[in-house]
C-alpha cells in the first residue's frame, strides 16, 4: 500500500543530507491543538521546510488548514499520508498518544524520516525499539520536546553554565494550573492505551529538562493522585529524583493548584534563581502569532517577569537581583532539524534520550503504585 522509497534515495535524504535545491517537503499528521498550534506554524516559519501535505479526519480542520497554510493539501488519514511517502522528506507525528508507536514504525519503515511529539511511546521499551529501527534504516527520528527552549529553561541552563549558582544541589520545577473542571477527550482519560494523565503530558517535558541539566536519574520516587470530580487520569502528581551526579530533583504536574508555586526554583551553593509564570511562546502561537511577524519581538518577555538571582534574601521582599530572562526559542527545533535532514547530523533531541526520561515515568508511576522508591541503572 504505501510507496516506500528506493533505498538510494533514503540514503540521500536522510543519511548523507540533502541539497539546499529545493525545501523538505512535510507531512502533518493531526490538526488539533498540537498540529494546529505548534508544529504547523513552526515549520512554516522554518526556512527550508514546506508544509506540504497535512492529514485530519476533520473536515473543519482541513479547512482550517487550508486557510492558514494556502499552499497545504490535506487528506483524511494517516495512510493516506504515508501512500505518498516517496513525494515527502519529512513526516510529523502530532496525533494522540497511543498512536505515536505504530505511526512512526510505519512511517520508518516507508523510508521517511519522523519528527514525534511528546510522548515518543507509553514505556522505553517501545522507544528504544524505535530508536534502533530508526538506526537500521539510517533515519532520523527525533521528538519535539520544545520546552527545551522556553525563556526560562534557557535563562536557568545559562546560569547554571555560567556557575552563577555554583553547585546546583536542588532543582524544583512546576507546571501547575487551576483547572478544576476536567476538560474530558483522551488526554484525561483513566484508559491506559490512551497513554493520557499528567504524569505523561506535562510530566514528559519536566523529566525531559531535569535530564538535560543533571543528566542519568538513579532513583525515583512519586506520588500521584485523581483529585478532581470526574476525573480518571491522574491530575496531581509530584516525582523526586537523584541524579547520579547528586543534584535532587523536585518535579510538579498539577490540575488542581489554587495557588501556583514558582515554575523554577534552583538552590546552589553560591546562590539560587527563582522564576515564576510561563514561557510567553504557546500563547503567541495560540494567538495566531507567528515567529517572524513584524513587530513581534519572539519570545521575550517584560522585565516585570524576570526571575530573581540571590543568597539569603526573598524575591518577595525585594531581595535578589532580577536576571534578564533570555528569550524563547522554538524555532531553533526545526531549524535544527532542517539541518540534521540535510547534513546528516543528529537532531537536536534524540529518541534515545526520549526513552531515557520514559524511564523515569514509567519508575514515577510505580512509585506512586506502590508507595516505595524505584531505583534505576544509570
Amino acid at each position: 500500500m504505501t510507496e516506500k522509497r528506493e533505498m538510494s534515495e533514503m540514503g540521500e535524504k536522510s543519511g548523507g543530507g540533502v541539497g539546499h535545491d529545493r525545501p523538505l517537503r512535510v507531512g502533518l499528521l493531526g490538526y488539533g491543538l498540537a498540529g494546529s498550534v505548534f508544529h504547523a506554524p513552526l515549520i512554516a516559519a522554518t526556512e527550508g521546510l514546506r508544509l506540504d501535505l497535512v492529514s485530519t479526519a476533520s473536515p473543519e480542520r482541513q479547512a482550517q488548514a487550508r486557510a492558514e497554510h494556502p499552499q497545504v493539501r490535506t487528506v483524511e488519514t494517516a495512510e493516506a499520508v504515508l501512500d505518498r511517502a516517496g513525494e515527502l522528506d519529512l513526516i510529523v507525528l502530532a496525533t494522540p498518544n497511543k498512536t505515536h508507536v505504530p505511526l512512526a514504525t510505519a512511517a520508518l519503515e516507508a523510508g521517511l524520516p519522523v519528527v514525534v511529539d511528546k510522548p515518543l511511546a507509553a514505556t522505553a521499551a517501545e522507544a528504544e525499539k524505535l530508536a534502533a529501527l530508526a538506526e537500521d534504516r539510517g533515519l532520523l527520528l527525533s521528538v519535539f520536546q520544545n520546552r527545551r527552549w522556553d525563556n526560562d529553561f534557557r535563562t536557568v541552563r545559562k546560569l547554571i553554565e555560567d556557575g552563577a549558582l555554583g553547585d546546583v544541589q536542588r532543582f524544583e520545577s512546576r507546571f501547575e494550573r487551576w483547572r478544576p473542571q476536567p476538560k474530558g477527550g483522551w488526554r484525561e482519560s483513566g484508559d491506559p492505551t490512551e497513554i493520557g494523565g499528567l504524569l505523561y503530558d506535562l510530566g514528559s517535558h519536566l523529566a525531559d529538562q531535569a535530564l538535560t541539566l543533571f543528566g542519568p536519574v538513579v532513583s525515583v520516587y512519586a506520588e500521584s493522585d485523581v483529585r478532581r470530580p470526574g476525573a480518571e487520569a491522574d491530575d496531581d502528581t509530584f516525582i523526586a529524583l537523584t541524579h547520579a551526579g547528586g543534584v535532587r530533583s523536585h518535579l510538579w504536574v498539577s490540575a488542581t493548584a489554587a495557588l501556583l508555586g514558582p515554575r523554577f526554583r534552583v538552590l546552589g551553593s553560591r546562590a539560587g534563581y527563582v522564576k515564576h509564570g510561563l514561557d510567553p511562546q504557546e500563547a503567541a502561537l495560540r494567538e495566531g502569532l507567528r515567529p517572524g511577524t513584524v513587530g513581534v519581538e519572539w519570545g521575550v518577555e517584560p522585565e516585570s517577569r524576570w526571575g530573581h538571582l540571590g543568597a539569603g534574601s526573598s524575591p518577595q521582599t525585594g531581595g535578589g537581583e532580577r536576571v534578564p530572562t533570555l528569550p524563547g526559542d522554538y524555532p531553533a527545533y526545526y531549524a535544527a532539524i532542517e539541518r540534521a535532514l540535510r547534513g546528516g547530523g543528529q537532531p537536536p533531541v534524540t529518541a534515545r534520550e526520549a526513552a531515557a526520561a520514559l524511564r523515569v515515568l514509567e519508575a514515577a508511576k510505580r512509585s506512586a503504585a506502590e508507595g516505595v522508591s524505584v531505583r534505576i541503572a544509570a
